[in-house]
């Protein structure tokens, strides 16, 4: 049987968001009692909590929601790549050393271990000069295991308007710890959500 590496961090209460956006909230409509024979309950989030796919209505207001993307990025041959501790940007030279014949989806792991449970204002982003270069080598999926391909201060967000530009799709907030750089199967369907802004995906990477 093939290895599976779950690189979804937990959505709880607490879990991180960006400064401002909504937090994971949950509390039960219906509780197993006599005359309910069940649990049922009710949430409250940004979709922008744990791993998740934005939507190019994220960052351009005439872009499609997350339930009209075309399913195909996000399901396939990736590479994992290792750029730990390498400063604020991503930049080509990080990757480089594994950048030869690149499949369609490249997700790069830039901590040793992800702040699950605390957000992080020195997060690593991508360069935006990065993000042209791998679409131009035939990327059409970028990943990263920070909250943001941009950096959290940032206002004009490059990265995010080279992937608008390009055309690429994006997923941020994995969980790479762990999982040995190389090839995989990626495996992070966005829910079908016609007016949302982004999607939480229960990211996996299975063994070629």
């Amino acid at each position: 049987m093939k290895r599976l590496w779950d690189i979804s961090p937990p959505v709880q209460p607490g879990s991180p968001v960006f400064p401002g956006d909504t937090p994971y909230r949950q509390k039960w409509a219906a509780e197993i009692a006599p005359g309910c024979p069940v649990n049922v309950s009710e949430i409250t989030l940004s979709p922008h909590v744990g791993a998740h796919a934005d939507a190019p209505l994220h960052y351009d207001p005439q872009g499609q929601a997350v339930g009209a993307l075309d399913l195909a990025p996000y399901l396939g041959p990736c590479r994992v790549i290792h750029a730990v501790a390498r400063g604020p940007l991503i930049e080509w030279e990080h990757l480089a050393h594994a950048a030869q014949d690149l499949p369609p989806r490249v997700l790069v792991r830039t901590y040793q271990r992800a702040p699950v449970d605390a957000w992080d204002p020195a997060l690593t982003a991508f360069a935006a000069a990065t993000i042209e270069r791998l679409a131009w080598l035939g990327v059409k999926l970028v990943g990263i295991d920070s909250a943001s391909i941009d950096p959290a201060q940032s206002k004009d967000l490059p990265s995010h308007q080279a992937i608008r530009r390009l055309g690429l799709r994006v997923l941020e907030n994995l969980v790479l710890d762990g999982v040995p750089e190389g090839d995989y199967e990626l495996i992070a369907l966005p829910l079908k959500l016609m007016t949302a802004d982004a999607s939480p995906v229960r990211a996996v990477l299975r063994e070629l």
